[in-house]
């Protein structure tokens, strides 16, 4: 992958106050694209809303719950061109089996078609939670490939053994193309 496709690695990861976790500098999901675009010779880029979410866990639950809710789309900040890379790795933590509003904000932006699409997420025991299926639709035109869900407690405090796991499922998607 790292010679023969342009690879984009975008993720939305939140610091501050995070559950099993503590009070983090970096977040979860920011720790495993990392990984992935060193891995993959990937760019990064990062989702952040315009309005950030609160540093304290059980506030950013609530407006986070609100925004699922609601079917919010919370503004962003910055933008890339999707449409200029063959492969696009989507990072997000597991909110509710869903992925953060301001992922679907992002998404909606930009045009799919003939890419593809491989999503990571870090959670605290849900995994992908069918948010594969939920890329199929708001990708229109995307193959999308099989996901990995990684524990933020791996991400935050074993690196190696999340490397060892990115690694392996990387080694797994490229042997399945």
């Amino acid at each position: 992958m790292k010679n023969s496709k342009k690879v984009l690695v975008v993720f939305f990861s939140r610091t501050g106050e995070n559950y099993a976790v503590g009070n983090i500098e970096k977040g979860n999901t920011h720790i495993i694209a990392e990984i992935i675009a060193k891995e993959t010779g990937g760019k990064l880029f990062r989702i952040e809303t315009v309005k950030p979410y609160p540093d304290e866990y059980k506030a950013c639950v609530e407006i986070a719950k609100a925004e699922k809710e609601n079917n919010a789309r919370p503004e962003v900040k910055d933008d890339v061109k999707v449409e200029d890379y063959d492969v696009i790795f989507i990072g997000y933590p597991n909110w509710w089996g869903d992925m953060p509003m301001a992922v679907y904000t992002f998404i909606e932006k930009h045009n799919w078609t003939g890419k593809t699409v491989v999503p990571f997420c870090t959670h605290e025991g849900s995994g992908l939670s069918g948010t594969e299926r939920k890329l199929k639709d708001a990708c229109k035109g995307a193959t999308v490939s099989e996901g990995l869900a990684i524990k933020g407690t791996i991400a935050q405090n074993s690196q190696a053994q999340a490397r060892q796991s990115v690694k392996k499922w990387l080694e797994s998607i490229l042997q399945g193309k």
